[in-house]
């Protein structure tokens, strides 16, 4: 028969190693968890770098092609492939100084194109159901030569 006092002791000895490994374990999440985080940041980031550009891409584009023309949102959509057109909004101003190309040359101060608000980015972390209603983005250029030969 076996020592209880040797069993009691056996188990005492073994205490610390348990408190090691857990702290071990605890630590490596946790870095897990910051990792991750940290990565979902920087996508946040980028989406909304991307929504940025896009809007400056497009004023870019708009200022320089007919109105209305589908090269505009197909050039967003090319930086920013989540976009929907009908989150694009393109406004020549001042207002109705766009209904032809040769109005628009002669007659517009600018263009504004803006993004709206409320696209929603949502988290690739497994279990986690978060997401990000990104804000509107707008972008105004002046009139610098509008144009319809260089559209492209």
């Amino acid at each position: 028969m076996k020592n209880p006092l040797r069993q009691i002791r056996r188990f005492s000895r073994n205490t610390g190693a348990v408190a090691v490994e857990f702290a071990l374990v605890a630590s490596v999440g946790g870095f897990m968890i910051l990792l991750l985080g940290a990565l979902e940041i920087a996508r946040v980031l980028y989406y909304m770098n991307s929504a940025n550009e896009a809007t400056e891409l497009g004023a870019r584009v708009a200022i320089v092609c007919d109105a209305d023309s589908a090269l505009i949102k197909q050039r967003m959509q090319q930086i920013f492939p989540a976009l929907q057109s009908q989150n694009i909004t393109i406004e020549y101003l001042p207002q109705n100084c766009a209904t032809t190309a040769d109005s628009a040359r002669a007659s517009c101060a600018g263009v504004k194109v803006s993004i709206a608000a409320g696209m929603r980015i949502n988290t690739v972390i497994p279990f986690v159901s978060f997401g990000f209603d990104m804000p509107a983005f707008v972008t105004y250029k002046p009139r610098e030569a509008m144009d319809s030969a260089n559209c492209t």
